[in-house]
C-alpha cells in the first residue's frame, strides 16, 4: 500500500464526522485542519507541534499566509499537476485571499473528487469541479 492510499483509507474513516471549529475528533466534530490533524496522528502518531487558536478567517484581515506557511513548514511540496490520491489541497476561497480551506485528493481523472470538512455540511466527498479547482493554491503529501 502507498502513502496516498493510507491517506485516502485514514480519510474515508472521517466521512459523516460533524463540522466543529477547531475540533479533530473522528465521529465526534473537525474542521479542514482537524480533518488533516487527525489523519497525521493516525499515521505518524503525535502531532509535529501544538496547534493555537485559530479563527475562522484565518489571518485574511492581516493577509497573512498562516495556514499555507504551515503545510511549508510540516509537509512535502508537490509540483503542479503531478498530484495523486492522498495529497493535500489547499484553497483560496477568493481570487487575492489567503489559503484558508484543505481537502485530501481521493481520485483523479475526469472523476476527480476530494474530502475535507465542510462547514454547514461535515466531512464529505466533494466533486474536483472546475470551481474548485481554480481555488488551489498549492498542493502537499504527508511526509
Amino acid at each position: 500500500m502507498t502513502r496516498g492510499d493510507e491517506v485516502v483509507r485514514h480519510a474515508l474513516e472521517w466521512i459523516g464526522t460533524p463540522y466543529r471549529h477547531q475540533a479533530s475528533c473522528k465521529g465526534a466534530g473537525t474542521d479542514c485542519l482537524g480533518l488533516l490533524r487527525g489523519i497525521w496522528r493516525e499515521i505518524h502518531g503525535q502531532e509535529p507541534r501544538a496547534v493555537p487558536a485559530y479563527t475562522a478567517d484565518w489571518a485574511e484581515p492581516s493577509g497573512r499566509e498562516v495556514l499555507l506557511e504551515a503545510a511549508q513548514a510540516l509537509l512535502l511540496a508537490v509540483d503542479p499537476g503531478r498530484h495523486g490520491p492522498g495529497d493535500i489541497l489547499l484553497f483560496r476561497m477568493r481570487k487575492g485571499a489567503v489559503a484558508k480551506h484543505l481537502g485530501i485528493l481521493l481520485k483523479i481523472g475526469p472523476e476527480a473528487c476530494f474530502i475535507h470538512a465542510y462547514s454547514g455540511h461535515g466531512v464529505v466527498i466533494s466533486p474536483l469541479s472546475a470551481p474548485w479547482r481554480q481555488k488551489i493554491a498549492a498542493v502537499f503529501r504527508f511526509p
